[in-house]
């Protein structure tokens, strides 16, 4: 399929793999234009993509697209890191009234990996979709979006939060506790999946 961003068509290609030994199956999404050929936020020369904006909102519309194709029906879906940062808004705005997403919680996470150019200046005409308003997008301002203020506007859209890096914003960690969200502080190894359990049932069972 192809999703529509900044009046360009760019080709969606959903991949799955195996791991056998966990009786597992991993989806990946993929496009030429946003990830041939590169690294996560920067290139080998630490020059950080001029059009990681636009990567963001089609990694978010693309994973939202696959688990409607697929007909899942997710009761939690966990965002991780800043590039996934846009799905809770899609989730509860433009596809609030789908059958995958109708009643799922959202959980985000917070890691040390962060990005320091401000997204290009029409970032917000981009992110407007069915459901999603100027008005929805008018906290992100009107001055370029920087890492926090995306990761804060996540926040306003999730049912919890976990800091899942040491070392993290400790300003976005901040917002998130004064926002009475659900919050999971940095975990070990050893305790971090019990946690996350725990964490899980506690937003399962918000009304």
């Amino acid at each position: 399929m192809n999703l529509i961003i900044d009046d360009t068509d760019h080709p969606l290609i959903i991949k799955v793999a195996s791991i056998q030994s966990a009786r597992m199956q991993v989806y990946f999404i993929d496009n030429d234009d946003y990830f041939q050929n590169r690294l996560r936020t920067a290139d080998e020369n630490g020059v950080e993509y001029d059009d990681n904006d636009a990567r963001a909102i089609f990694y978010a519309r693309g994973v939202l697209e696959t688990v409607r194709k697929l007909r899942w029906c997710p009761d939690i879906i966990h965002c991780h890191g800043w590039i996934s940062a846009l799905a809770p808004l899609y989730i509860k705005k433009t596809y609030k009234d789908d059958p995958s997403f109708r009643n799922v919680k959202i959980v985000f996470s917070v890691y040390d990996k962060d990005f320091k150019n401000k997204f290009n200046p029409d970032f917000i005409n981009k992110l407007l979709l069915k459901g999603v308003t100027k008005k929805d997008v008018a906290a992100l301002g009107n001055k370029g979006v920087d890492y926090v203020t995306l990761l804060k506007f996540a926040i306003n859209y999730v049912d919890g939060v976990i800091q899942n890096s040491e070392t993290v914003n400790e300003e976005v960690m901040d917002y998130a506790r004064q926002s009475g969200k659900i919050i999971l502080d940095y975990q070990k190894p050893d305790t971090y999946a019990a946690a996350c359990n725990s964490l899980y049932d506690q937003i399962w069972d918000l009304k």
